[in-house]
C-alpha cells in the first residue's frame, strides 16, 4: 500500500519488537504545513507515532486540505477529496507502522479541526480520541454522510470566544453536536481569537496526556 501524502514522522526513540502503539494525525491549518503542530506535541512520541500531514492543496505561504466557496462552506467535491485522502493514509499507517488500531487519534487546527471531526463522524468508533482546535462542522457532513456511532469517542474542542475567523458559536454547536450522538466530550472557551493560547495548549496536552495513559501527567 502506498500513499501520496507527504507527512512528519515521529516515534518513540526505543520501538519494543512486537509492541503496538498509539498514533496521532495532525493535520494543520490553511496556509500552513506540517511542522505547524509538530511543536504542541513535544514529548508525546515517547509514548505514540505521530504523523503530521501536510495538505494536498498549495495554498501559500504553505498548504491547504480543500478550498472554500463561503463563510463555513467547503467545495463539496474537494472536501470529499481531502477525507478519502486522510482516511487512506491512516489505513496505510496502520499497516506500514506498529500501530495500536484501537488507539487512534486526530488533533486539528482550524481545516484540521474541521477534517478530524468529520473523520470522527465517518470513522466513528475506529478514532478514540480527537483534539479539535477551532473548527466547524460542514452542513452537508451533519445532513449527507453516512454518520458513525461516536459513543465511545472522546473529543476535546476548544474556540477562541473573540476568533475573528470562524465564530465562538460554530465552537459552542460542535460541542452540542456531539454531545447529541453521545461522545464524550470537554469543551474548552478562551478569551483569545483565532489561535491557540499557552492555556489552550496546556489544557489539551494534558488530556491528551491522561487519554494516553501516561504516568507523568
Amino acid at each position: 500500500m502506498q500513499t501520496s501524502i507527504i507527512y512528519e514522522l515521529r516515534k518513540p526513540k526505543q520501538v519494543e519488537p512486537g509492541k503496538t502503539y498509539p498514533a496521532l494525525f495532525l493535520m494543520h491549518g490553511m496556509g500552513s504545513n506540517e511542522q505547524d503542530l509538530l511543536s504542541l506535541t513535544g514529548g508525546l512520541e515517547n509514548s505514540c507515532y505521530i504523523f503530521s500531514i501536510r495538505g494536498h492543496l498549495t495554498q501559500p505561504p504553505g498548504y491547504a486540505f480543500f478550498t472554500i466557496e463561503g463563510f463555513g462552506r467547503p467545495h463539496r467535491s474537494v472536501f470529499d477529496d481531502a477525507v478519502k485522502r486522510i482516511t487512506n493514509f491512516i489505513d496505510y499507517a496502520c499497516d506500514k507502522y506498529p500501530i495500536d488500531r484501537s488507539q487512534l487519534y486526530l488533533l486539528g487546527f482550524s481545516q484540521g479541526a474541521i477534517l478530524s471531526m468529520t473523520l470522527g463522524l465517518t470513522l466513528g468508533d475506529h478514532i478514540k480520541g480527537i483534539v479539535a482546535l477551532s473548527g466547524y462542522i460542514p452542513e452537508f457532513v451533519k445532513n449527507e454522510y453516512s454518520i458513525q456511532s461516536v459513543k465511545q469517542l472522546s473529543i476535546f474542542i476548544s474556540h477562541g470566544e473573540f476568533d475573528q475567523v470562524l465564530p465562538f458559536e460554530w465552537g459552542k454547536a460542535n460541542d452540542e453536536y456531539f454531545k447529541q450522538l453521545g461522545a464524550n466530550v470537554a469543551f474548552h472557551a478562551y478569551p483569545e481569537g483565532h489561535t491557540v493560547s499557552q492555556q489552550n495548549y496546556q489544557d489539551f496536552m494534558q488530556w491528551l496526556h491522561h487519554e494516553l495513559g501516561n504516568k507523568e501527567e
